[in-house]
């Protein structure tokens, strides 16, 4: 992954919102989609809450919304799209750029182990 002059410029804000980076985190799993119910619970979200974050996500193309009925009852199924995965990869490149600059300001090693940080000294 090249590094950028700015990392942060790169973290895209759309993604950044916690409950939006738990709904396409859902979503990298589900690739044959996921229900609208499986996505509210596991991301513990109101219908609602849900709804206003996959309007945003749909409004950017990150996701599709399919309808459809099953046994007479409406599903509504999320399903990334080919450019909602390469904006969210993209966002991770550039939030791991931002987090490992910020572990070696700590004073932890640039190292792809899964070590823990280790805490700064306090003065």
């Amino acid at each position: 992954m090249p590094k950028r002059d700015n990392p942060y410029a790169a973290l895209n804000k759309l993604f950044h919102e916690p409950n939006r980076l738990a709904i396409v985190s859902a979503l990298c799993n589900a690739t044959e989609g996921i229900t609208f119910n499986e996505l509210k619970q596991e991301c513990n979200l109101t219908d609602g809450n849900l709804s206003r974050h996959l309007r945003s996500l749909q409004h950017a193309r990150i996701i599709r919304i399919r309808k459809t009925f099953v046994q007479s009852k409406p599903q509504t199924t999320i399903y990334f799209t080919e450019r909602g995965r390469d904006s969210f990869v993209r966002y991770l490149e550039a939030l791991e750029e931002v987090l490992l600059k910020a572990a070696e300001s700590l004073g932890g090693e640039k190292s792809t182990s899964n070590q823990p940080l280790q805490k700064p000294a306090r003065a």
